[in-house]
């Protein structure tokens, strides 16, 4: 799940990652929050920088190879940037 909002924040884009509990223990939801992170910096110069992304990861993020796991999140910054 992923949401966007307009921001007022002229310093860039603004990037955050929700991971609740029922995703696993702490080991788990540090895993997928760095998995996200390294996924969305490589696709950072395709950001509008007056928005605020959220990203509300599933458990299947540890189960995908990371070149499908960019390749989404390509996919949603381009549908966001439309």
């Amino acid at each position: 799940m992923f949401f966007a909002a307009r921001s007022s924040d002229p310093g860039g884009p603004r990037i955050g990652f929700t991971t609740p509990r029922a995703l696993g223990k702490a080991v788990i939801r540090n895993r997928i929050k760095r998995r996200m992170r390294e996924a969305v910096r490589l696709e950072l110069p395709r950001l509008s920088a007056t928005a605020d992304y959220i990203f509300h990861p599933r458990r299947s993020v540890l189960e995908v190879g990371f070149s499908q796991l960019r390749r989404e999140v390509e996919r949603i910054f381009r549908r966001v940037a439309s």
